[in-house]
């Protein structure tokens, strides 16, 4: 009888384990004041729903795009900057900031050890701020020529596909040692990112068909090269370049979807 208490106050601890990981993975990813007391290692086991995560942002982005284009009807480069800056507020600047600091070891022609400290360095330089202006000039320019239309729809496909390029960078990553990415990074493996992978391109079908999947497709390739691009360049993945994968594959999957939106 003590063996069966036991064994269902260890299934409710592990529940109440999965909710805390969960709930603290949507804390780390916005600004909501989710007063949850978890770690990292259960953060990450819910890694490969990180995309999930994604479309409840995209939700919340896509309602503040619909309102300021057809409630508001501000004009749409107006509209364009309001809902980028709403984005990366809303998640806290944090990919943002890894960005940056990927921007900055990209300009070092150093060994990879000595570029992964200059990315981990506090300090911004002129690679940083050239990366995130890139990125965000280009984003920025794509939510502008979006079709006002169907925006709602646009932006929340388009945070599915910054999550699926950052756990898709994780799963062909090799950890960084000293960090807290690699519990990502060693979460992920090619047959979760399939399932997350097929959630999101049902979920990219029934919002904006062909455009919805090219966008998710977008998220992809952005993730993988990122991944390249890590190998190469660092040999390791860490935190900051997942966070770049975000930015980069959210701006790769916005380009393919209003492309073949602006183009049928």
């Amino acid at each position: 009888m003590a063996k069966k208490t036991d064994l269902r106050a260890d299934n409710i601890k592990s529940r109440s384990g999965g909710v805390r990981g969960f709930l603290g993975l949507l804390s780390f990813s916005t600004i909501l004041p989710i007063n949850i007391h978890t770690s990292i290692e259960e953060m990450a086991r819910f890694t490969w729903l990180w995309p999930i995560i994604g479309g409840f942002i995209g939700i919340i982005v896509g309602v503040v795009g619909y309102a300021l284009t057809d409630l508001i009807h501000l004009p749409q480069l107006m509209s364009a900057a309001m809902i980028y800056c709403f984005a990366i507020w809303f998640t806290g600047f944090h990919h943002l900031d890894g960005l940056v600091d990927f921007g900055d070891a990209m300009m070092a022609h150093a060994h990879p050890h000595k570029s992964i400290e200059i990315m981990r360095d506090m300090q911004i330089g002129t690679g940083g701020l050239a990366y995130l202006f890139i990125v965000a000039i280009i984003t920025f320019a794509t939510l502008a020529s979006a079709p006002l239309a169907i925006i709602f729809s646009i932006l929340l496909v388009s945070e599915l596909t910054a999550k699926i390029g950052l756990i898709t960078c994780c799963t062909f990553s090799k950890p960084y040692p000293n960090g807290t990415g690699r519990y990502f990074i060693e979460a992920m493996n090619w047959k979760v990112l399939c399932l997350s992978l097929i959630i999101t391109l049902v979920i990219g079908y029934v919002l904006l068909n062909l455009a919805g999947i090219l966008g998710i497709v977008g998220g992809l390739l952005g993730g993988v090269s990122m991944a390249f691009i890590a190998h190469r360049k660092f040999e390791y993945a860490t935190g900051d370049i997942l966070g770049a994968s975000n930015e980069i594959s959210r701006m790769l999957g916005l380009i393919f979807m209003v492309v073949f939106l602006n183009l049928i």
